[in-house]
């Protein structure tokens, strides 16, 4: 089954006192047009055969031809010029332009009177109620469902705000664990530090006590040696100084005879 599309249009037409509704039954190759003022209805059947023909005139492809009819009949677009003028046995001349490369174009259909205008104006508006009741029932699933996401939205702003309390009450008690350990562990480094010192010290002190020990020990030895070796150099000199005294107490009594 061929892919089809419609649109509707509110046309305003410059220098026209009402608007137009203008009505488009889009398939891949042509379409058609449903056009009504109200009291008077004109219909648009654009064959394949014409369409081909419209579009290798302005060397397009056939399905851009009729993208690009869609695009300028499904909504009206800023810029381009809109004109529904007479034509003879009362038709009307549907008209837009656009611009292409920097050249300024401009399509036009001829839409031929309707046998039975009131059909055509009352299929176009049951056409716009229909349409106005699914945007409606659109407008009303899209509001319920943006009230569903606001709650939501709402649950996990509280729940991130939960979390971030948590997050912080989590981190202030890690960090004061933390610091008591660290605390903790800085007690023990200054106490071993301490001890470290001490040790230090006292091992200074030892070594100290043991120096001046030895030194103690080596000049009492020395002492001992000299008293020895001084004491018979005494009795050496005691013993040649009553030699010579004898000596001369001689030598006094030979010389009185």
């Amino acid at each position: 089954m061929e892919a089809t599309s419609h649109t509707c249009l509110k046309l305003e037409i410059p220098d026209a006192t009402d608007p137009i509704f203008v009505k488009g039954t889009w398939f891949q190759t042509h379409f058609d047009l449903s056009i009504t003022d109200g009291l008077n209805a004109w219909l648009c059947n654009a064959s394949e055969e014409q369409v081909k023909d419209r579009a290798a005139l302005w060397d397009q492809p056939v399905t851009e031809y009729v993208k690009l009819a869609e695009r300028y009949l499904g909504f009206q677009q800023p810029g381009s010029v809109y004109g529904f003028t007479d034509a003879a046995d009362g038709c009307k001349r549907l008209s837009w332009t656009f611009e292409k490369e920097g050249t300024k174009l401009e399509w036009r259909w001829k839409c031929g009177s309707a046998r039975n205008s009131k059909k055509v104006t009352a299929g176009i508006l049951d056409f716009l109620m229909d349409a106005n009741i699914r945007l409606s029932d659109e407008v009303v699933t899209k509001t319920q469902s943006f009230e569903r996401l606001k709650v939501e939205a709402e649950k996990c702003l509280a729940q991130s705000e939960r979390f971030k309390n948590e997050k912080l009450e989590f981190e202030s008690a890690i960090y004061a664990k933390f610091l008591g350990v660290l605390n903790s562990k800085k007690s023990k480094l200054r106490e071993l530090r301490d001890k470290l010192s001490k040790q230090a010290v006292m091992g200074d002190l030892q070594q100290e006590e043991e120096q001046s020990t030895d030194k103690t020990e080596s000049f009492d030895e020395g002492s001992d040696d000299d008293k020895s070796e001084e004491e018979p150099a005494k009795d050496i000199t005691s013993t040649s100084k009553g030699v010579p005294a004898s000596r001369a107490r001689g030598r006094k009594r030979i010389s009185r005879k």
